[in-house]
């Protein structure tokens, strides 16, 4: 294996997700004795005001534009590569990777976002740069597909077939799983430390994770209604939100069965403690939780890819939704009472579990440049 490869991996700002998927892909490629890998931010480096713009609305899309957002969702999702509307979207960024492409002069370019600057530059350029594009949900909209694509990695069989009915040839589709970060790999149990939390080892725990922004809806009254359940703890997890921890800290200063947290590192040993999670439906958030074995509760999924993940995984047994907090806290009170119920939910979420997917996607990545070489 040549050491003087470099890999350019394309990501985009909108969540913790992407850059998480895009640094584990790294520190692979770097365990392997690569070391001239470019991470880059395309769209906020290409277009720094509009990328803030988006990724303004992008966090709207939560609350205010949730129906602005599933709708435009739904019109594009089935949209061909090669539409006007498509086809400005995939130049988006162009300008400024032809630039970064001469610079940098990467022998391969991964995308851990649903853009198409690369493959459109290619064409345009006439210079064919091996280009992969890693899937980051549990389901497919046609901005992730483009025929200058030269594999798919995606997380699931079922998604390969979508690929598939969508004329993408079975051999450029490998099913990887998604890439988590390290801590998410590792299976040997650990002492958890339900002081450092504030936790009693008594009670169950329920974990809640409100995103990068700590926007999942109503997050006093969720972990207030939840703490009233009968031998259940909260802990709270707010993310890099400052002011919500801050708003969180003071309403439940004196609540014992409430403990809040800002952003954790070891995240993946937080979850390990959890009788269950609350979260949003990122993509990446639900694979960390399927990674250790979490049974999943999806409180009000937003239109768009959230929706769709959310749905895939409750038809698949591992996860339950809900849209009201009082519809959520009894499904919460059921499951943890039911041992039968959450044994059933353990085994869904296995048949799903697709561990070492940043190993498995470099590993084939690896071998498809060795053979070009």
């Amino acid at each position: 294996m040549n050491p003087d490869i470099k890999v350019l991996i394309l990501y985009a700002s909108y969540g913790k997700g992407h850059i998480q998927v895009s640094e584990a892909l790294m520190k692979r490629f770097q365990d392997r004795g690569i070391r001239n890998i470019v991470l880059m931010d395309l769209f906020a480096q290409a277009h720094p005001l509009i990328d803030a713009i988006s990724r303004y609305i992008y966090i709207k899309s939560f609350t205010v534009f949730s129906s602005v957002y599933g709708w435009l969702y739904d019109r594009t999702k089935d949209m061909r590569h090669d539409t006007p509307v498509s086809s400005r979207f995939n130049a988006f960024g162009i300008r400024e990777l032809k630039k970064i492409i001469e610079e940098e002069k990467p022998d391969l370019v991964i995308n851990t976002f649903p853009m198409q600057a690369m493959a459109e530059l290619c064409k345009k350029i006439g210079q064919k740069i091996p280009t992969y594009t890693v899937l980051t949900d549990f389901t497919i909209h046609n901005r992730w597909l483009h025929p200058g694509i030269d594999k798919y990695f995606v997380p699931t069989r079922d998604i390969k077939l979508k690929l598939v009915t969508k004329g993408i040839r079975p051999e450029k589709i490998k099913v990887s799983g998604i890439p988590l970060r390290e801590g998410f790999e590792k299976q040997a149990p650990l002492p958890y430390s339900y002081e450092r939390f504030g936790l009693s080892p008594l009670k169950k725990t329920v974990l809640i994770m409100g995103g990068a922004y700590g926007v999942l809806a109503e997050l006093k009254q969720l972990c207030e209604a939840i703490s009233f359940i009968d031998g259940v703890q909260v802990l709270l997890v707010c993310g890099g939100n400052d002011k919500v921890k801050k708003e969180m800290d003071a309403r439940f200063a004196r609540n014992q069965d409430v403990s809040v947290l800002g952003f954790v590192e070891d995240v993946h040993n937080v979850m390990r403690m959890a009788s269950c999670i609350v979260t949003k439906a990122g993509g990446v958030t639900l694979s960390e939780a399927l990674a250790v074995t979490l049974p999943i509760v999806i409180f009000r999924p937003v239109p768009g890819q959230e929706k769709e993940n959310a749905d895939y995984l409750s038809q698949a047994g591992a996860a339950i939704t809900a849209e009201h907090i009082d519809e959520l806290t009894k499904k919460v009170s059921h499951i943890l009472a039911d041992n039968q119920r959450l044994i059933e939910m353990k085994k869904a979420i296995l048949r799903l579990q697709r561990r070492n997917a940043a190993d498995t996607i470099v590993t084939d990545i690896m071998n498809n440049v060795l053979i070009r070489q």
